[in-house]
């Protein structure tokens, strides 16, 4: 496990126990040139802070702003898909 990812669950755990939500993402599945490898964490704090990195970009840009707009709603885990297919990608 990475340092990083590592320090990702030391403060969510922090976070939690000082009453905040946190919202906890884990890279799960990649193909082709991907900016973080499966097993990368990513904590979103219920105001909006953030500790990890699952994409380096617009990924992290849209889960930061579902929290921003709705706050964390998730009470069961769930799965979420971010960009195309490879047989959509090949097309291209």
């Amino acid at each position: 496990m990475d340092s990083v990812d590592l320090e990702v669950l030391r403060n969510s755990a922090r976070w939690f126990e000082r009453g905040h939500r946190v919202l906890r993402v884990t890279v799960v599945k990649t193909w082709g040139s991907s900016p973080r490898p499966e097993g990368a964490m990513l904590a979103v704090r219920d105001d909006g802070a953030v500790m990890g990195s699952v994409s380096g970009g617009c990924i992290e840009d849209d889960l930061i702003e579902r929290v921003k707009q709705h706050g964390i709603e998730q009470t069961k885990p769930e799965s979420v898909k971010y960009g195309i297919s490879a047989e959509e990608a090949h097309r291209f």
